[in-house]
């Protein structure tokens, strides 16, 4: 049995944008910037974004994090995305959910510049992904595929079933792995909470991507013999 390592693929993607970017400050042109915003004291979140964060001063990334008060208006809200689709300092902005009650996460995600949208939720970018464009990719997703590709796991024609219909996970993933391309091209199945018999789903794939957060959901007696199993929960 191999053993997909998502944190060792991490660690040697992050060694390799050091180098990429020591590269660029050498020539002059400077270093990728991203701004986090962050509202609120959400545990989890707060974790989420310091993690980020940490990884950006790894690869030598320049990070910023607002926390704005979490009685921020809407209007300031957007006024502040604004600031930051405007600077050219920062190449990517991304926006932690979830966001306050009185706060519409469509009109943020939507204020953010697809040009900055590096967490590839604004519908220009998740439109784009759909039809095949280039485009900024949900993280998860785009990671997803990233071990796939690195451990060299042959997608073409395989039956991916995916566990999970997010518009952060499930439905990118989907997406990603419907593409005419290289580590994609997949034969894909779209399990949710109203298929009756999962396993009957899960015992044909291929590829099995578990994206529901529920902790030992998927048994030995759910999957076949030699199956890639790729556990995107906190499970």
């Amino acid at each position: 049995m191999t053993i997909i390592d998502g944190k060792k693929v991490a660690q040697e993607i992050r060694i390799e944008l050091k180098t990429d970017i020591d590269k660029l400050k050498e020539e002059g042109r400077g270093v990728p910037g991203l701004v986090a915003i962050f509202i609120g004291e959400d545990p989890a979140s707060q974790i989420y974004v310091r993690n980020k964060a940490k990884a950006c001063d790894e690869a030598g990334i320049k990070t910023k994090t607002e926390t704005p008060d979490a009685t921020i208006s809407e209007k300031e809200l957007l006024s502040l995305i604004e600031s930051y689709n405007n600077n050219k300092e920062y190449h990517g902005i991304l926006v932690q959910l979830p966001l306050p009650k009185h706060i519409s996460e469509d009109r943020v995600i939507e204020a953010i510049s697809p040009k900055k949208d590096v967490d590839g939720f604004h519908p220009v970018s998740v439109g784009n992904l759909v039809i095949g464009k280039d485009a900024f990719r949900s993280c998860t997703p785009a990671g997803i595929q990233e071990l796939l590709k690195r451990y060299d796991i042959e997608t073409k024609g395989k039956h991916l079933v995916v566990l999970g219909r997010s518009n952060i996970v499930g439905k990118p993933i989907v997406n990603i792995m419907l593409q005419k391309k290289e580590f994609a091209n997949s034969i894909v199945t779209v399990c949710h909470s109203a298929a009756k018999n999962i396993s009957e789903y899960t015992k044909q794939a291929d590829i099995l991507i578990a994206a529901i957060g529920s902790p030992e959901f998927v048994k030995a007696d759910m999957v076949q013999e030699g199956v890639v199993v790729i556990d995107v929960g906190i499970n």
